[in-house]
Formats: structure tokens, C-alpha cells, sequence
């Protein structure tokens, strides 16, 4: 089913993903990460991060997902964002995104920060560019087991809440 805006379809909702969206959000960031847009994800990794997702739904199909991941009392990562073809460019990504945020707020969490090919979108949204080194957190948990490490070349920005 393609996704098109009309008068005829609800407004698409964002709520918390559950088990039954794991295959679908798992096919749509593996989607991006085979066009190297960003970094694949297993379906075990999405279960066990399960809770941390959240979908974009428009008449009973995922059109995008985000993820808020908790690294540290203070210190949260977006990551997952992804949204299908024919659903961007109509404020998904922002929605998700700005979903995340204020769950980052309501949590107390201080700033949220994001490694990303898409810088640009990121920083229409109030992220600014910082050195990926300022991520202790995020190099010593997460990236050591990237296959792109140490040679990353995501762009790394951070917001406050």
C-alpha cells in the first residue's frame, strides 16, 4: 500500500510500537540501510530496544519510526529515524522527531544528541554540530561494535531539551 496524503485518510497518528510492528519497522531502516542512509539494525536488536520506538501509522500502515534511546541520567540519543518514500516531505520526520524530544523533557532528560547522514534536518530542528568525541557515552557503548568504527562518517549534533 502506497502512502498519499488525500481527504479521504486520517491524519497519521504517533504512538508507541509494539511487538506486531517489529517486522515492519525492522524492513524499513534495513530499507535505508541498504542504500547506506543509515546503519542496519537486527530484529533482536529492535525487540530489546522494543520500548524505546515509536511509529508513525496512517491508516493502519507504518509510514516511519524513531527511536529515544537513554544513554545517561542527562543524555539521550535519536536514532532510527526513517520514513517510507512516499510519506517524506510531509512534517513525519519532524513529527517523530519532536515526539522524541518531548518525551526526552517529560523523562528530565537535558540533551539529546544524534549521529546522522542527514545533518542538515537535524539542525532545522534546533541540533548543532559537535565532535563525536563529546559522546564518550555513545563511542564506548555503541560504536566500538560498529563496522564503521573508527572511521564513522555520520555527522554528530546535539540539542538541549
Amino acid at each position: 500500500m502506497s502512502y498519499k496524503r488525500s481527504a479521504a485518510r486520517k491524519s497519521p497518528r504517533i504512538r508507541k510500537a509494539g511487538t506486531r510492528d517489529v517486522r515492519e519497522i525492522h524492513r524499513l531502516i534495513n530499507s535505508f540501510a541498504k542504500r547506506e542512509k543509515m546503519l542496519p539494525r537486527s530484529l533482536n536488536e529492535i525487540y530489546e530496544t522494543l520500548r524505546d520506538h515509536v511509529v508513525c501509522e496512517a491508516d493502519g500502515e507504518i509510514i516511519g519510526v524513531c527511536a529515544l534511546h537513554i544513554l545517561w541520567e542527562d543524555l539521550a540519543e535519536i536514532r532510527s529515524l526513517a520514513v517510507k518514500a512516499d510519506a517524506q516531505r510531509q512534517g513525519t520526520g519532524k513529527k517523530l522527531v519532536r515526539h522524541c524530544i518531548s518525551e526526552a523533557r517529560r523523562l528530565g532528560i537535558e540533551r539529546i544528541f544524534v549521529l546522522t547522514y542527514s545533518p542538515d534536518f537535524f539542525r532545522s530542528l534546533g541540533f548543532t554540530d559537535i565532535d563525536k568525541s563529546e559522546l564518550p557515552q555513545k563511542i564506548w557503548g555503541d560504536c566500538l561494535r560498529c563496522h564503521k568504527f573508527p572511521e564513522c562518517d555520520e555527522f554528530a549534533l546535539i540539542r538541549r531539551v
